[in-house]
């Protein structure tokens, strides 16, 4: 069985609607910040209706998934139990563009994600990688336009792929000059930016995949995209979008359930509202137990 049909017939009430701000500033210069449906429906029907709203899927996933977690509730269930499923202690790494010696000197066992720029030099990245702790390096390659976009530069993947022989490599921008400088890594190429469903995996048929609920907006498109890993094998870890309140909560619940051993970018909030500093949850986080997702 799909793992959305063990979910799309739940019933859920919309009694009433209200927001509030939440924001919070991080390092990569922007600020983040957070329908009107009610009545008696099932999951399914409740998904429908937010298709004429034409929310963008990061958007979108925020409706989402407070539906998932109300009709969850309502009806006494996990979504573990509703699918059948386990959850298990979550395994993170810290997404930075700091400097990671000043939180490993608080937290040896840390592993990151890093974002390597051409600014990169040799040394920098031998040093780096000479702690032993980096699993995962995002070229920010499919991102055009943004205040994180890294143009493709195949002297820095070329660094990479040598300096870095066991990380995972995500996002590359891929042109003739980049293909070459990858030539011998292509198993360890990953995405994330690109992906908002199951067609976007079958596309680049990838051996790894970065898993953002907020990517693909709708619940039933990522619990597809997740039956689809599974079958073919395709390595998943999770990600986010910098969620805030509860939303990193459910993040942290998906990984839990499906990719809990996997280098997740799900790190607790509190990594992305300031430097290194004592007292902060270290990995693996305890599996969840609560109702909803």
């Amino acid at each position: 069985m799909a793992l959305y049909d063990a979910v799309r017939g739940l019933e859920l009430e919309v009694e009433a609607f209200s927001t509030e701000r939440r924001e919070t500033a991080v390092s990569t210069d922007f600020t983040r910040v957070t329908l009107r449906e009610r009545g008696r429906m099932t999951f399914a029907d409740y998904s429908r209706r937010l298709d004429e709203y034409g929310f963008e899927d990061y958007r979108r996933w925020a409706f989402e998934s407070a539906g998932l977690d109300l009709a969850l509730r309502q009806n006494g269930l996990s979504l573990g139990r509703a699918l059948g499923r386990e959850y298990r202690p979550v395994r993170f790494v810290v997404s930075t563009r700091l400097e990671i010696r000043p939180w490993l000197e608080l937290y040896p066992e840390l592993e990151f994600k890093l974002d390597p720029t051409s600014e990169w030099s040799d040394e920098h990245m031998r040093e780096i990688a000479a702690t032993g702790r980096v699993r995962v390096l995002d070229l920010k390659g499919q991102y055009h336009g943004t205040v994180v976009d890294q143009p493709p530069d195949p002297r820095l993947y070329r660094a990479v792929v040598e300096t870095f022989p066991e990380a995972i490599i995500e996002d590359p921008a891929l042109t003739d000059e980049t293909r070459e400088a990858l030539r011998g890594a292509e198993q360890r190429l990953s995405w994330d930016a690109p992906i908002h469903s199951v067609a976007d995996i079958e596309e680049r048929n990838p051996r790894y995949v970065n898993i953002k609920p907020s990517r693909f907006g709708a619940v039933e498109r990522l619990l597809d995209a997740v039956d689809h890993c599974a079958a073919r094998e395709i390595t998943m870890y999770g990600g986010g979008q910098f969620e805030l309140g509860v939303g990193r909560l459910h993040i942290q619940a998906l990984a839990s359930l499906f990719y809990a051993g996997a280098p997740n970018d799900v790190a607790p909030g509190e990594y992305n509202e300031g430097g290194a500093r004592p007292g902060l949850p270290q990995s693996p986080l305890p599996a969840p137990d609560r109702l909803g997702l």
